[in-house]
């Protein structure tokens, strides 16, 4: 990894702007891609999903990070909520988590039954296989930490006002069980293995090394070409109106705070 000061940023940049051009061949091509983030608690995919979206239009780029099911929802086929929000042509979908849950959180804290979780592993490979010959370009990451790492992370988000709402009561639960959740993960992760649609495993200990390579990486699977730029003319402003008056009338104007 570069170490030399600027180069992680100089390097995040030439790739945002690749994301830019990739982001302008999607829209161009009508291609439909779902990238997938799952990982330990505190393994940075919010980190992650920011910098690859923080320069791109979140009408092309859509992030989806679902809340817990409503009664209604658990009431449904499990997957229903998330087609719901599979890409049309022209989008790239990242999940932040996703229809992995139930082999992972759900499985570990006793949502469902390990009857339903092995079941729903059993599956999931015939339904990713659907999505892939429906034209959908599926990208699958897991983001990984070791145990020392994940305490200091969430140790910093216990100290740091900043960080103190990205720890939930369930983050904490995963601490204390982080045997279960490996054993989860483990099998999640050798089941849904596949071929077709396999797991790229991301090394995240080191946040910006992490992010420099699953960037890197993602584009490196996406076969999209620079689309030309027609720089539109500005031409010329319209014309004043010969009876235009300003309104003078007094506003409430936010105070200069600096």
């Amino acid at each position: 990894m570069r170490s030399r000061s600027g180069s992680y940023e100089e390097e995040l940049t030439r790739l945002q702007v690749e994301l830019a051009h990739l982001q302008s061949w999607v829209v161009a091509s009508g291609a439909r891609i779902v990238v997938v983030f799952e990982g330990r608690d505190a393994a940075g995919k919010g980190g992650m999903i920011k910098r690859i979206t923080e320069h791109v239009s979140p009408r092309v780029f859509r992030v989806v990070a679902l809340p817990a099911p409503t009664e209604r929802e658990k009431s449904q086929v499990y997957m229903q909520r998330y087609f719901a929000h599979l890409p049309a042509a022209g989008e790239v979908v990242i999940f932040d988590r996703s229809w992995y849950n139930r082999p992972g959180v759900e499985r570990v804290m006793g949502f469902c039954s390990e009857r339903e979780a092995k079941r729903y592993l059993a599956l999931m490979p015939s339904f990713e296989s659907y999505l892939i010959d429906s034209g959908i370009l599926l990208i699958k990451y897991f983001l990984t930490v070791t145990m020392e790492e994940q305490e200091k992370r969430f140790l910093q988000r216990i100290h740091d006002p900043l960080k103190q709402w990205k720890l939930s009561p369930m983050d904490v639960a995963s601490y204390r069980r982080w045997w279960d959740y490996s054993v989860a993960y483990d099998e999640m992760i050798r089941m849904t293995d596949t071929a077709k649609s396999p797991w790229w495993i991301v090394d995240s200990n080191d946040k910006k090394r992490a992010r420099i390579n699953c960037i890197s990486h993602l584009l490196s699977l996406i076969p999209y070409k620079k689309v030309p730029f027609d720089k539109p003319a500005l031409g010329k402003r319209d014309a004043k109106p010969k009876d235009y008056a300003p309104d003078l009338q007094a506003r409430k104007l936010v105070p200069d705070a600096t």
